[in-house]
């Protein structure tokens, strides 16, 4: 895989004219040539990102924000949004200053409850089935899958337009046309060729988002290549094909045993139970592949993107951390959490967004706090409502 580092030089730098005048031969009819005047190498800092949250702190909050939202049957979740990413954002520090979330929970709500509104409409209309349902239910679908690659430009915006650092918002100039190829025609091309594309509909939704992404007047630059996100699709599918054949045989020819069985004249429930187990196992095998696969595609993607980002010329970010280390956390936070029915869920988070800011880094040729102010234009929320509500991906 080629998602580390890349070697060449930080930012674009112009070749020194000293070395394209020593360089030209035979010089211009016998002048005397002056010597190249010496070039001052630059220097590149790089700045380590860190995370001083702690489970425990993040524990009030969070069940603070459950026992809210519950009583409040969902309405304080914009505000239990805010709060979380308010305190991620703020434990996460670069060059001594941290982050910042600012969103309006009360813009938040509003988009919460047209979006919640379509979805309940939606719901009931599949469940209780009244007259023209039907209808009900297929101009929903038909709307969202349309507005789809829409929505997800208005989260990618709102979301920069929300993120701060030394002050200054981060922005994301997309434009509809673009997600649309990105979101639409990406999804559409990996449906239509049994998942062929899909690692291509990856590479088109990752650079939309990073291309278009600017912090201040500076844009940044995705220099990643096709061919790597396929290397990671391969090995997802390896991981789970190769892992369904290691596990499975042994599974099923233990269940192919116990369904002889029941060509026994009397029932056997000993055979009965061993093969509601068996069956119950291949299930859980499988949704255990492909979570592992899963995972490993989004650490992997998460860390190859980071390698291959610039911003203006003259900073870069990189990421050391191991996606197989990164799919161990999940799937470990994953059974902590199943075991302690879901308490453990503020540890689980604080451990992963601790490992993953601890392998980020950003070299930079000039100091960060020298990127020009830029006025950011407000955004509506109705995009981060339904990330939010209808589960939208956006990969990282």
């Amino acid at each position: 895989m080629t998602d580390a580092p890349p070697p060449a030089p930080l930012g674009r730098h112009d070749r020194p004219s000293g070395e394209a005048g020593a360089a030209a031969p035979g010089g211009d009819g016998g002048a005397p040539q002056q010597p190249a005047s010496p070039v001052t190498a630059a220097t590149v800092t790089t700045h380590p990102l860190s995370f001083t949250g702690q489970a425990g702190e993040y524990f009030r909050i969070w069940i603070v924000n459950t026992a809210l939202t519950v009583v409040t049957l969902g309405l304080y979740l914009p505000w239990a949004r805010v709060r979380q990413r308010r305190y991620f954002y703020g434990h996460t520090w670069l060059d001594g200053q941290n982050f910042d979330y600012t969103a309006r929970p009360a813009a938040l709500l509003r988009a919460y409850l047209l979006v919640g509104a379509f979805f309940l409409a939606y719901s009931l209309a599949l469940n209780l089935q009244f007259s023209g349902w039907e209808y009900v239910a297929g101009v929903i679908a038909a709307a969202y899958l349309l507005l789809y690659p829409w929505l997800v430009m208005k989260s990618l915006r709102f979301l920069a337009a929300s993120t701060t650092h030394r002050g200054l918002a981060f922005r994301h100039h997309g434009r509809p046309g673009g997600s649309y190829l990105a979101y639409g025609v990406g999804n559409v091309a990996a449906a239509l060729s049994a998942g062929l594309a899909l690692p291509w509909g990856w590479f088109m939704q990752r650079r939309y988002q990073v291309e278009h992404a600017a912090y201040g007047t500076a844009r940044a630059t995705f220099r990643g290549d096709v061919g790597d996100f396929y290397l990671i699709g391969l090995t997802g599918l390896a991981v789970g094909v190769g892992g369904g054949l290691l596990l499975g045989a042994p599974l099923v020819a233990a269940l192919a045993v116990a369904l002889g069985g029941a060509d026994l004249p009397l029932p056997d429930l000993g055979s009965s139970g061993l093969t509601l187990a068996l069956v119950a196992g291949a299930y859980l095998l499988v949704l255990g592949l492909y979570a592992v696969a899963w995972q490993y595609v989004r650490a992997a993607t998460l860390r190859l993107v980071l390698n291959h980002v610039e911003v203006g010329g003259v900073v870069r970010t990189g990421a050391t951390f191991r996606p197989w280390t990164l799919v161990w956390i999940g799937v470990s936070n994953a059974v902590v959490q199943a075991l302690t029915l879901g308490l453990a869920t503020p540890w689980a988070a604080v451990r992963r967004a601790r490992y993953v800011t601890q392998g980020i880094q950003v070299r930079a040729l000039v100091p960060l706090g020298s990127f020009c102010a830029d006025v950011a234009p407000g955004e509506n929320a109705l995009g981060e409502a339904a990330t939010e509500l209808l589960d939208i991906n956006l990969g990282f």
